[in-house]
């Protein structure tokens, strides 16, 4: 019963931005366009290859409806 828990909070940054936008509907490109940026770098965030900004962190979590990361 506590897997969905557990499971959550194991998943990296770039696992709960795919989870999230895929939830969404969005394409990583309607993401990164209202992100303001690209959407290579934005596919980068989802693969974990890259360490964004706070800013950038944040509005990604805006765009894609997401109220707390789980670290």
């Amino acid at each position: 019963m506590g897997t969905d828990n557990s499971t959550k909070s194991n998943q990296t940054i770039g696992e709960q931005f795919k989870a999230a936008r895929e939830k969404l509907h969005l394409t990583q490109l309607e993401v990164a366009e209202k992100a303001d940026i690209s959407t290579n770098y934005y596919a980068q965030m989802e693969r974990d290859e890259v360490n964004p900004s706070v800013e950038k962190v944040r509005e990604v979590k805006e765009v894609l409806k997401i109220k707390e990361i789980k670290i």
